[in-house]
């Protein structure tokens, strides 16, 4: 029989309702569970269940304010101090400050009390870069996490890698919260700003839908944090915390007290300090001395479960025994689980050879792309030789910022100085008879065999082009988004860089967008540069692969004194390839000094020279010492020093080359106007 609280409350003698009792009892218990959780969230980190977990990223357009945003969340929820002489936390790298981009994703775990149900959640965030260059790392954290926050900048709109953005994160499945950031600026407009997100992505741009918020003021942040624990979902898809242990290594990098520090995604199972846990890809079994979480910096926990994001210290000493998407399991489990299947290999589109100053120096380099590469998995390594450098490698990038970029980290964190030459691009070459040509593979230009040519030197001969059937050079899809009045500036530009129209998009009354198909090898070097000089860095660029298509292709070679330095030589469209040698040639005049002997600089294109530049011999007064007598004397000693430097031009390597003329010919020249203003 049911007894009423009014009934209840006139007895003198009150009965008491045992059900009334023990819910009083569990809320009084969950409520003290909850504050101890909120406390010490690290002791009591085995309670953080998938349920009470959120994987999520900023994903934005660069200088949208990610990093800024992720300051102000780890602040509000006191993983960091406020202290505006240190901003941007995750920006880690000495390279990210000194540019101030995002060029490496890094991971951060914070603890939010939720204030409507005062349950404590663990939200792992991770920040990702903005530039095209690094789309290989958002496309990796991504995969790591269940939702993203998609940020756009109240004032800029929607740009070129806002659309790449999404639409990687769109293919993964993720849950997508928008977010106007920079709502305190004058200029800011918020209402065009979502009128062009529904536009675009098709997504509710309610005002319940759609946070605004100051990232640098911190106006509106806080409800960004509940947006996360109410519209994101937990992990799903994953074992028990009492079942074997099965992780997901997704990021590495390398500390010189402790070798290889892992970062892993648990899928099952628990992992305590002192277990042994077994590789997939090297089979070897490490103990694990030391386990934690990001919050910011390395924090040890007891252990880590199911759907839980955290470090790892295995002892690894040798950066070639930790790979990117390998699974960590259990050697004591039953049987060998079925590994991840780990993340799709980058594929390289800008190729460089890479050299040290000094042969000496050259084991000393290898170790440090080593451990570059430990942390930027998207780089490709291979060994090739120079006749005019040396022994150095060929590395493969994502993007000439993405070369930029490593190549700075190689001189700042492991002090080495390299000579990086002429970016180049992947070609495909075709021949008439298959059979005299090595080295051919399938799935080329239609489906053909053919030659990749990643390297000048691997470009045919002038004798072999009469078995050549086509070359074929990788093209690309731009877009580009631009105010009204630079359109026509634009398509100059586009069209000088032999782009074809595709598209021609009205946003809205201020922007248009275009998409135009290039040559990949068009927009290496100062494609970027000109784009933001002719639009006055308003317009943004972001592009994609679109397959090969048949070019027609020659070898510019430059010669020093008739031989050829294969380190400055490069591959061309035939229509720009004389403009090209001519200015090369008149770059690498101004860089040399002049030398003991005559220095004759020539370009050929396919064995022909088309261009010739002389710098003449730095004479040595070899008869200062006479002071009179007959003139055979002076004659003898002039003869003397004609026949030492005809000696000197027979000898290899006589000429010195400068590390100039190689960011010379990278550049455009800069550095060779302020040789030539020296001299």
């Amino acid at each position: 029989m049911r007894i009423s609280l009014t009934a209840l409350s006139c007895c003198k003698t009150p009965r008491r309702n045992p059900r009334l009792l023990f819910t009083r009892h569990s809320s009084s218990t969950s409520a003290d569970t909850e504050a101890a959780i909120a406390a010490d969230p690290i002791a009591h980190f085995a309670s953080f269940t998938p349920d009470r977990i959120r994987n999520f990223s900023i994903i934005a357009h660069i200088d949208h304010g990610k990093s800024t945003l992720a300051d102000r969340l780890l602040e509000l929820t006191g993983t960091i101090t406020s202290d505006k002489d240190k901003p941007r936390i995750l920006d880690k790298l000495k390279v990210e400050k000194e540019r101030g981009i995002t060029v490496k994703a890094q991971t951060a775990s914070m603890f939010y009390t939720h204030p409507q149900t005062n349950k404590t959640y663990l939200l792992n965030l991770i920040d990702t870069p903005g530039h095209v260059d690094f789309s290989y790392e958002v496309s990796r954290s991504l995969s790591a996490c269940q939702g993203t926050i998609l940020l756009v900048d109240a004032s800029q709109g929607i740009q070129a890698q806002t659309v790449a953005n999404f639409f990687l994160a769109f293919s993964e499945g993720l849950e997508v919260v928008p977010v106007l950031n920079k709502v305190d600026l004058p200029g800011s407009n918020p209402e065009k700003v979502l009128n062009q997100i529904a536009a675009t992505f098709e997504l509710d741009t309610s005002p319940e839908n759609v946070l605004h918020v100051s990232a640098k003021t911190g106006l509106g942040v806080p409800a960004v944090l509940s947006k996360v624990v109410e519209a994101i979902p937990p992990p799903s898809n994953l074992g028990s915390a009492n079942s074997d242990f099965k992780a997901l290594l997704f990021d590495t990098w390398y500390d010189s007290y402790v070798g290889v520090v892992c970062l892993i995604a648990v899928h099952s199972g628990t992992l305590k300090k002192g277990q042994r846990i077994t590789s997939y890809h090297t089979k070897n079994t490490y103990e694990v001395t030391q386990l934690g979480i990001m919050h910011p910096e390395q924090t040890p926990t007891p252990s880590l479960t199911a759907g839980q994001v955290g470090f790892l210290h295995l002892g690894m000493k040798t950066t070639r025994d930790a790979q990117i998407g390998d699974t960590f399991y259990s050697p004591t489990a039953a049987e060998v689980p079925t590994p991840f299947p780990g993340f799709k290999p980058a594929k390289s589109v800008v190729f460089a050879g890479a050299y040290p100053m000094d042969a000496s120096e050259f084991p000393k380099m290898q170790d440090a792309i080593d451990r570059l590469t430990l942390n930027d998995a998207s780089v490709a390594v291979s060994r090739e030789t120079s006749n005019a450098l040396g022994q150095g490698f060929r590395l493969g990038f994502l993007g000439t910022l993405h070369m930029d970029v490593f190549r700075q980290r190689l001189e700042e964190e492991h002090d080495s100085t390299v000579i990086n030459t002429a970016p180049t691009v992947s070609y495909q070459v075709s021949y008439v008879d298959e059979r005299k040509v090595v080295g051919l593979e399938a799935g080329g230009y239609e489906g053909r065999k053919v030659k990749w040519v990643r390297n000048p030197a691997e470009f045919p001969e002038p004798d072999d082009l009469s078995n050549v059937q086509g070359f074929y050079e990788p093209m690309v899809i731009g877009t580009l988004i631009c105010p009204l009045e630079y359109v026509g500036g634009l398509m100059e530009l586009c069209g000088s860089h032999r782009g074809e129209q595709m598209e021609y998009t009205v946003m809205d009354e201020t922007r248009v967008l275009l998409k135009y198909k290039l040559p990949m090898a068009e927009i290496l070097t100062d494609f970027y540069d000109q784009l933001k000089s002719r639009t006055q860095g308003y317009a943004t660029f972001d592009y994609e692969e679109c397959g090969y298509t048949p070019a027609d292709l020659v070898k510019v070679n430059l010669l020093l004194n008739g031989k050829p330095v294969d380190a400055l030589a490069t591959i061309v469209h035939r229509s720009r390839s004389t403009p090209i040698a001519k200015e090369w040639v008149k770059r690498l005049k101004n860089v040399m000094d002049r030398q003991l002997i005559e220095i004759v600089i020539q370009a050929s294109i396919n064995g022909k020279v088309v261009s010739r530049e002389t710098i003449s011999a730095l004479r040595k007064d070899v008869t200062a010492k006479l002071y009179g007598g007959d003139i055979t004397r002076k004659m003898k000693l002039l003869e003397k020093q004609k026949a030492g430097k005809k000696r000197m031009k027979s000898v290899a390597g006589g000429i010195q080359l400068p590390q100039e003329a190689f960011l010379s010919l990278i550049n455009g020249g800069d550095e060779g106007g302020k040789q030539k203003g020296k001299k």
